[in-house]
């Protein structure tokens, strides 16, 4: 299926947003947003991915 991941078209088998992270090389500590909406840590492998969905991720910086 086809969603967009930060902006970017990506072609995806994976079911949850969980195992998307998990094939997309995100570690444990990002921030993710599927179509607008915040999804918890808690709620990836039961939040289930459909086509066109526009998932965000974002990653702590460090920065002074």
């Amino acid at each position: 299926m086809m969603i967009t991941l930060n902006g970017a078209p990506v072609a995806t088998r994976a079911a949850s947003l969980a195992e998307l992270l998990a094939n997309e090389g995100f570690g444990a500590k990002v921030a993710t947003a599927r179509n607008g909406d915040f999804v918890p840590a808690g709620l990836r492998a039961a939040t289930r991915l459909a086509e066109g969905d526009r998932i965000e991720v974002v990653a702590p910086t460090q920065g002074g």
